[in-house]
């Protein structure tokens, strides 16, 4: 397969440059700068992208590119802390601390250059986004400037052998609004990429793998009703047939009917082997007394796992697990040394299955984004309202009621949230919106309904925008759409008699409603 090798710096936007590649349809991977080595060996890549990173090249024991990066004659580009570890390396000069550029900045192209072909011509200003405290002063021998910005004298080279290009502003941010078409130049044209990375081409591909994998061997899936889960157990189905079987314990805190959706979705239109464990008294009896959300996670994780390996147990003899993992999971289990997480990435858990079940993994979507397994769940035939669905965290609808969690708070809850999406497609707002639900807060309040008192609950409607759910801001909604949920909310659901619209908005690293 061609590959485009991205070594990482630590960028927290580099998952951005993979996605950028992808697009232009190749395949990435992602790799720390201390990985490198193996990487090759295993990819033998076509093209190397250096990215971002928060050090200083200026520093002692800052991370550098490999030496074979530079000399292998594979096309390079570099951004940012990529560009100056690139230049640092090859030869040149880049000073450090008095050169503060964050934000929008305009460039001017002060040179034509394969990189900006059919993008920008010698001559033309654009935005980009910068991202940096140092910058190049010296360029290596055999490199010219392309583009300059007021705070960067070398916002964009190229070297006189067309191998090696490297940008100071970060072209994989929305921000850098034909950022994309020069990433798209680097692998098409520039590498030499044909762009035939599909879906079609990636189902096939893995099929054969897992087949080759698995052999004759048992596999169980746990399936936890959202998309991720669903679109790998179809795809190994599709490799391995009734070899596998499909583990769904419901635990009683899901969307209204959406248990029953998996269930029909699974033993119905495909005809897999599903094992339904209704194990939501237990859920439900376990959560009782407890609104620490953090010991709410912990005990949904343990009760999953003791669930799940009773029904393994008792079907016996499986070899391999299948789990929804995706690219980001695997990403972010990564340290910018490069250590691997120990802990399994799982939609219901939060420590891991144990050892002791002593089963091998099968991770078909570890290579993915969200939008692609979206778009391998259209391949593989799975219903539009299924692979559209929005995201739905674990541990359900236990973590959208602070508090206590009792059946009485999950009808509530759940009534609540069906009647607030249904007015979201009524309006044909679903799709526009990255994730929308219902929250019922441990508070009450007076009201009066109709010639009568009430003193009931508080329901928080929350919508986002957003592209991978690390950053979002609400949703703008007409009024009129809000007005239509809250008035269904409150005249058909007893328990709430008040409704409220959440514009929290959130940048990286805040607390968020799941």
């Amino acid at each position: 397969m061609d590959t485009v090798l991205i070594i990482d710096f630590g960028s927290q936007v580099t998952q951005l440059i993979a996605r950028r590649v992808r697009e232009a349809g190749a395949y990435s991977e992602i790799v720390p700068f201390n990985k490198a080595e193996e990487a090759r060996e295993r990819l033998k890549p076509r093209a190397v992208i250096l990215s971002g990173g928060p050090a200083s090249v200026t520093e002692m024991g800052t991370p550098r590119a490999p030496d074979w990066v530079f000399t292998s004659g594979l096309p390079v580009l570099g951004i940012c802390y990529g560009e100056q570890t690139m230049v640092a390396q090859m030869g040149g000069e880049v000073e450090g601390g008095h050169h503060r550029e964050f934000g929008r900045a305009e460039i001017e192209v002060v040179d034509d250059c394969p990189l900006f072909e059919g993008v920008w011509a010698k001559g033309e200003r654009d935005t980009v986004w910068m991202s940096h405290g140092d910058r190049v002063t010296r360029l290596p021998d055999g490199f010219r400037v392309v583009a300059v910005s007021q705070g960067a004298p070398f916002a964009a080279i190229a070297d006189a052998d067309g191998q090696h290009f490297a940008v100071q502003f970060h072209p994989e941010v929305a921000h850098t609004p034909k950022g994309a078409a020069l990433i798209q130049n680097f692998v098409r044209k520039i590498s030499g990429l044909p762009g035939d990375w599909t879906m079609r081409h990636f189902r096939s591909s893995e099929i054969a793998k897992i087949r080759a994998q698995v052999g004759k061997s048992k596999v169980i899936c746990g399936l936890s009703g959202g998309v991720d889960s669903a679109v790998a157990a179809v795809l190994v189905h599709e490799a391995i047939g009734d070899q596998l079987t499909c583990i769904f314990v419901d635990h009683g805190l899901m969307r209204l009917n959406e248990a029953e959706e998996v269930v029909r979705l699974f033993r119905g239109t495909y005809n897999i082997p599903l094992i339904h464990v209704d194990a939501s008294k237990q859920f439900l009896g376990a959560l009782a007394g407890i609104s620490d959300p953090e010991q709410k996670r912990k005990t949904i994780g343990r009760l999953f796992i003791e669930t799940f390996e009773a029904e393994a147990k008792r079907i016996g003899g499986a070899d391999y697990l299948v789990q929804g993992t995706l690219y980001p999971d695997v990403i972010e289990s990564v340290s910018f040394t490069g250590g691997p997480s120990v802990t399994i990435k799982s939609h219901h858990n939060v420590g891991g299955l144990p050892e002791r079940m002593n089963l091998k993994l099968i991770e078909p979507l570890r290579e993915l984004f969200k939008d692609e397994v979206r778009a391998l769940g259209r391949e593989l035939g799975l219903p539009e309202a299924f692979v559209g669905r929005h995201p739905f965290p674990g541990p359900g609808l236990a973590i959208r009621c602070p508090g206590e969690v009792t059946v009485e708070k999950m009808d509530i809850l759940r009534k609540a949230d069906a009647i607030y999406l249904d007015e979201i497609r009524k309006a044909g707002l679903y799709d526009t919106i990255w994730q929308a639900f219902a929250v019922l807060l441990p508070v009450r309040t007076v009201g009066v309904m109709g010639d009568a008192r009430t003193y009931d609950h508080v329901c928080a409607l929350r919508a986002v925008t957003s592209t991978d759910g690390m950053t979002a801001d609400f949703f703008p909604f007409d009024m009129n759409v809000l007005g239509r949920a809250a008035t269904r909310i409150i005249n058909e659901v007893r328990g709430i008699n008040r409704v409220v619209y959440d514009v929290t908005s959130k940048p990286p690293g805040t607390i968020e409603w799941e």
